[in-house]
């Protein structure tokens, strides 16, 4: 099966050239990298454009900063792959875990499959407090909406039999991709399965995005793609 392996990316001069190799290292035997730039305002396309060309199968870029969301809905429009794999740019989430995330989609057990944060004896760098709280607090008003028992919805790890995310009608352009999609397939009859996955978070000073607006922003979509859509 080919593996379509999406990454979306702002600004991420220090890590997109070692997140790519370290998917090439991975050998794989038949995938694709597709890479949308969201409008880096640092030296992120010229490394695109100049050192990953060769290494990269397709690149888009975006004509302003639209955000996380729409930058997968670019990639999955792209996607030749039975299977769609969401990458982050940065070195947060290790792609020696992709053969534990596409095996039961392999194996013929599931259609979705989540990595997780909370679960497993995998790596995980120890950092907020308070962002392992709010991840917590919505991935339990996600799956009390939802009636799905995950531990971790917000993860970046989400894997996708290609014929399922292609058909999903996305809205959101940022962060809020993660509460909608969610919400999306548990509407679905669909096998989802949940694995554990490493983690190497990263400070703000590291260059990490997310914040406390986007939490408040997850909660929108929990209501409003669970209730209205």
């Amino acid at each position: 099966m080919k593996i379509s392996i999406i990454i979306p990316c702002y600004n991420e001069e220090k890590t997109i050239e070692k997140i790519i190799d370290k998917i090439i290292g991975q050998k794989i035997e038949n995938f694709e990298i597709i890479v949308i730039d969201d409008f880096s305002t640092d030296q992120t396309r010229k490394l695109l454009n100049e050192n990953l060309k060769d290494k990269v199968h397709k690149i888009i870029f975006n004509e302003k900063n639209y955000g996380k969301g729409f930058s997968i809905r670019e990639g999955i429009k792209k996607a030749t792959g039975e299977i769609i794999l969401i990458q982050d740019a940065d070195l947060e989430y290790d792609p020696s875990d992709y053969d534990k995330l596409i095996k039961p989609i392999k194996n013929g057990f599931a259609d979705v499959v989540y990595g997780s944060r909370f679960i497993g004896s995998e790596e995980k760098r120890v950092l907020y407090f308070w962002h392992m709280i709010g991840n917590k607090i919505l991935t339990l008003l996600s799956n009390m909406f939802t009636n799905l028992n995950l531990t971790d919805m917000e993860v970046c790890y989400k894997v996708f039999k290609s014929e399922i995310i292609k058909k999903i009608d996305l809205k959101e352009d940022r962060f809020g991709f993660e509460p909608e999609v969610t919400a999306k397939i548990a509407k679905m009859n669909i096998r989802i399965f949940e694995v554990g996955v490493k983690y190497f978070g990263r400070t703000y000073l590291d260059g990490k995005k997310i914040t406390w607006k986007d939490g408040f922003s997850a909660l929108r979509c929990i209501f409003y793609y669970n209730f209205f859509k």
